[in-house]
């Protein structure tokens, strides 16, 4: 039985095994890309521009998903990358719940015959997660709790593979 396509799921993922399933037994394999998001200490630049005390200061973040619809969401962008790029393997792995700086958060990896189709899938599976996926995350600073709202340059990174972000 082959794994899964996508899991949502609390606990931490071990990359060098998440690889190995994605190529094992397919001799077609020319080109494995993998990414890896983690859990910044901090906001982007452009949040921590405004100026306020201690703004770009996250002690943690707390994803949540809506289950059921979140994992259809994906596979629909997993099937989207298929019809784009020649594709052998997709994996995707996204994590929820309480998460501390340094704790992955995501990982993307694909299999192809050549590493420009693995390169451009999974950029193109982050751009599409980083707007389409639903998710929901809420960082703890020294301020407070707020909620993390779309960042403009996730978007624009969407848009140049001629996808509209819903929330744009």
């Amino acid at each position: 039985m082959s794994q899964p396509r996508v899991s949502i799921q609390p606990q931490d993922f071990d990359l060098s095994a998440e690889v190995a399933a994605l190529r094992a037994g397919d001799a077609r394999v020319g080109a494995v890309c993998a990414f890896v998001g983690t859990v910044r200490d901090r906001h982007p630049a452009e949040l921590a521009a405004t100026g306020a005390p201690d703004v770009a200061s996250v002690a943690s973040m707390e994803l949540e998903h809506y289950p059921g619809m979140t994992e259809k969401a994906i596979e629909a962008m997993i099937d989207e990358a298929h019809r784009r790029f020649s594709l052998f393997g997709v994996r995707v792995i996204h994590r929820i719940g309480l998460l501390r700086p340094q704790d992955q958060i995501v990982l993307v990896a694909v299999t192809s015959a050549h590493r420009g189709e693995s390169f451009q899938a999974c950029e193109f599976l982050m751009d599409y997660l980083k707007t389409q996926a639903p998710f929901w995350k809420k960082e703890q600073t020294p301020d407070g709790a707020r909620w993390v709202d779309a960042r403009v340059s996730d978007d624009a990174a969407l848009a140049r593979w001629g996808i509209q972000a819903a929330n744009a």
